[in-house]
């Protein structure tokens, strides 16, 4: 086994540390104050090429792997750029997976180019109000008719919809009553979003204010079919092929979001004096830290393993969800200990953690809640019965 990163693996990280030092903790502090998408930071992307990292070279990408994808991510949540900066670019890594796998050569060189370059910008749209994650239960519709279907239903926690171009939606076009598995019946589609048929309304939430989450009311969106990806029916089994990726992304980034609130901490604590002495020579300061250094590590490397068995097309499911359960836990807990390693000031907005601490909170709630992350571990490697 070697454990270290390939020669491409250290240029994808040198090259991200550098290209995120503009975008600064001044930066992100008013992005978060102030909301509004980072325009600037996702231009800059897309000028370094960055957009299409998982994307085919015949379409416009660079053609790498989930592990280099969560190499970069994970280095721009650890700039200091958090979630706010790895949600910005999240779906253009893993998003258009099922469009690389069972799209037409005509829809990979239509819907995958602009994407890649930066020209477009897209959301994922699956989650709907009175389903969450029983993703089978789906009631947003897609009738056909004649070349087009038309679709009415809603959404919920869509992020990037204020400045989406394209939309990514899962919507059933055989109804939940006449399929023989709640699986089937479920279609895939890419289309424009259509601000006259699509209705976005933002969420206020606690964290990540640059970059949106939306409900989404969708009243009459006539789709082509040629926007459909793969058969019709088949979109449920599409999807599959996002979320194992996306569970070991937000796993990196996790981990990411944990090493900049540790390094402030331990900075902080070694230049914070207390009855004469650095707070950091406190054995009750220095071994929460410790122990996080060791969680995060031990997070990385289950990532690293899921994106290596991803990438090597051998199953990743137990992984993966272990990768997004570990690391969500680790981050969640290198945010807090950095907060609670500030004491008062850690509360402060100028010292930054208190930022990361509500950011922890996206990768332990999404894609999938950590619970559930444990219920699949449970039962298809321990081989306990269902529990829900």
């Amino acid at each position: 086994m070697n454990f270290s990163y390939t020669e491409e693996q250290q240029a994808i990280r040198d090259s991200i540390q550098k290209f995120c030092k503009p975008f600064d903790d001044d930066y992100w502090l008013k992005r978060d104050q102030q909301g509004g998408f980072p325009h600037d930071f996702y231009q800059a992307m897309a000028d370094g090429g960055w957009m299409g990292i998982c994307i085919p070279e015949a379409y416009g990408g660079s053609g790498l792997g989930i592990t280099e994808a969560a190499i970069m991510a994970s280095t721009i949540a650890e700039s200091g750029a958090g979630m706010s900066g790895a949600s910005a670019v999240h779906i253009n890594i893993f998003g258009l997976n099922p469009v690389v796998v069972f799209g037409t050569e005509e829809q990979k060189n239509r819907m995958l180019r602009p994407m890649a370059e930066g020209r477009e910008k897209a959301c994922f749209a699956v989650t709907e109000p009175n389903t969450g994650l029983n993703t089978t239960q789906l009631k947003t519709l897609a009738i056909r008719k004649d070349d087009r279907y038309i679709v009415n239903g809603q959404k919920v926690w869509i992020s990037t919809a204020q400045v989406a171009d394209k939309i990514l939606l899962l919507a059933r076009t055989t109804p939940l009553e006449d399929v023989k598995k709640p699986t089937q019946g479920l279609s895939l589609f890419y289309t424009d979003f259509d601000r006259n048929k699509i209705s976005v309304h933002e969420i206020e939430k606690m964290g990540r204010k640059a970059v949106d989450s939306n409900e989404l009311f969708i009243d009459g969106l006539e789709i082509p079919i040629e926007d459909r990806i793969g058969e019709e029916g088949k979109g449920f089994e599409y999807i599959l092929h996002g979320m194992n990726p996306e569970r070991i992304l937000i796993a990196g980034e996790a981990v990411g979001l944990g090493r900049i609130a540790l390094k402030k901490a331990t900075d902080y604590a070694k230049e914070r004096i207390v009855f004469n002495r650095p707070i950091g020579q406190n054995q009750g300061i220095q071994h929460p830290l410790a122990v996080c250094w060791s969680e995060l590590e031990a997070a990385w490397l289950m990532a690293m393993s899921a994106a290596w068995q991803y990438d090597n097309n051998q199953p990743c499911g137990a992984a993966a969800n272990a990768a997004k359960y570990l690391a969500g836990e680790a981050g969640f807990h290198a945010c807090e200990t950095a907060v609670m390693t500030h004491g008062g000031f850690g509360y402060a907005k100028e010292y930054h953690v208190e930022r990361y601490l509500r950011e922890s909170m996206i990768p332990r709630i999404a894609p999938v809640s950590p619970q559930l992350a444990l219920c699949y571990i449970a039962e298809r490697v321990l081989g306990l019965a269902k529990s829900y």
